[in-house]
């Protein structure tokens, strides 16, 4: 016997119970289930009323997964590919700055064991820090203290 098919609210909810979605990522997949009379902006409405889906806390949770892997400038697209703008993507952009430094340095020292040696090898570095989004600031810093042992607190 077939299962029942969920309705809109339901399949929104069950989207929102595993993660995050952004207004506009939601309405993408809902779309395709959508029947004749169902209103998908009137259903996000009351979504985001009753505090089930939330620009900030997508945000919030896009940053928490990509910021280990990837720069600012990554992270900051992917957010606009999701519909985020205005104040919530100036805030995301204030605290990703915060530490872009320290996560070049993290991700190219897990990347990479032992400091480039040659030209070639710290341009190969720094070729991989700019694919994953970093920042030109980030990625020299990064190249130059990536495997020193102190401790580092310029950012």
């Amino acid at each position: 016997m077939p299962r029942p098919q969920l309705s809109l609210k339901a399949r929104a909810l069950k989207y929102l119970s595993s993660r995050e979605h952004s207004r506009l990522e939601l309405a993408r997949k809902l779309t395709p289930y959508a029947q004749d009379d169902d209103d998908i902006e009137a259903l996000l409405n009351w979504l985001q009323e009753s505090k089930f889906l939330s620009q900030e806390r997508f945000s919030e949770s896009l940053m928490h997964r990509r910021a280990g892997r990837y720069g600012n400038n990554r992270i900051l697209s992917e957010l606009k590919s999701h519909g985020i703008s205005g104040e919530t993507l100036g805030d995301a952009k204030f605290e990703l700055a915060q530490g872009e430094t320290q996560r070049a340095r993290e991700v190219l020292s897990r990347k990479y064991a032992e400091a480039p040696e040659s030209a070639e090898a710290r341009a190969k570095c720094m070729r991989f820090l700019q694919q994953r989004g970093f920042s030109h600031r980030a990625i020299q810093m990064a190249v130059k203290t990536a495997w020193n042992d102190a401790p580092h607190d310029d950012d």
